[in-house]
């Protein structure tokens, strides 16, 4: 057999261009879709680890880092511009069904995941971390659906929701839409965004960055330090996080009301969640065996 099948493929820069702007529109679609985590996407897709680096070392070859995220920002912003008016047109009638899409997508993508963290080995120590990650993400997810006090918009607020968007990308498992849904802010910030409304777009933007500058030392430090323990509590909050979608989000779809606002039966909303679900499965597991041909982005 040739030795060269073996080895990893380089991908064209084009090409390379066009993946990490994809990349980003998925990450994008993260921040801005209930029940997922632009942190966890942004580990699937193989951008969280060198993003980190890039943000807690910024002086650290900054040009060359800055080009090469480039396409990934622009998709980011493409990603939620986008799903801000998807969410506002179609999300409210079929919002379970599409988040079961989603979660189709993190499950397909475990395995990798799991690989990736067992990369120095799987100890005792980190399936505790993992377990303990997993029931706390879901006990607190489960405890913010049930609806929170209503918070007024203001540039005060929406600072505090873009310093809560950008702990979804440090902290992954984090889903910064589910806590402004609990707040009321969720349909808010999608009308804003989708508006172009500067009001709202300017103090999310300097609140996101303002916490990824702050948090992403600290980040790089722990993965550095800790890799297969900060790996596993991550790994636990993609499963918590993934398994409290379901109680707070997919099941309330199929109370009676709900179901007659989609236009939907019972069965045909089943039938529904369960196909875009096993799509979402079939399609991540085939992207991240692609990731396992052509290696993950590292650029230090």
């Amino acid at each position: 057999m040739d030795s060269n099948l073996l080895k990893p493929h380089k991908l064209n820069p084009i090409t390379d261009w066009f993946v990490r702007l994809i990349k980003g529109i998925i990450v994008g679609i993260g921040f801005i879709l209930p029940g997922l985590s632009g942190g966890v996407l942004a580990v699937i897709v193989g951008m969280y680890d060198p993003l980190i680096k890039f943000l807690a070392n910024l002086k650290d070859k900054f040009l060359k880092n800055v080009m090469f995220f480039l396409p990934f920002i622009i998709g980011a912003a493409v990603g939620i511009v986008l799903f801000a008016v998807v969410v506002e047109k179609a999300f409210g009638k079929y919002a379970a069904e599409f988040v079961c899409l989603f979660v189709g997508f993190v499950a397909g993508t475990f395995p990798s995941l799991y690989k990736t963290a067992g990369k120095h080995g799987h100890k005792n120590k980190d399936f505790l971390i993992l377990i303990l990650s997993a029931l706390g993400i879901f006990a607190l997810m489960l405890a913010g659906g049930k609806q929170l006090t209503e918070v007024n918009p203001n540039i005060l607020s929406w600072l505090a929701s873009g310093l809560l968007m950008g702990l979804g990308l440090i902290v992954p498992g984090l889903s910064p839409s589910n806590f402004l849904i609990y707040f009321g802010m969720y349909d808010k910030m999608a009308t804003g965004i989708k508006d172009f409304d500067f009001a709202v777009i300017i103090p999310l933007i300097i609140g996101f960055i303002l916490c990824v500058l702050l948090f992403s030392k600290i980040a790089a430090y722990l993965f550095k330090k800790y890799y297969s323990g900060m790996y596993h509590f991550i790994l636990g909050l993609v499963i918590g996080s993934s398994l409290a979608i379901f109680p707070t989000v997919v099941f309330p779809a199929f109370q009676p009301d709900q179901l007659a606002a989609a236009g939907l039966s019972f069965a045909a909303a089943l039938l529904f969640c369960l196909a875009l679900f096993a799509a979402g499965t079939i399609a991540s597991y085939f992207f991240s065996k692609l990731e396992e041909k052509y290696p993950r982005e590292e650029i230090f």
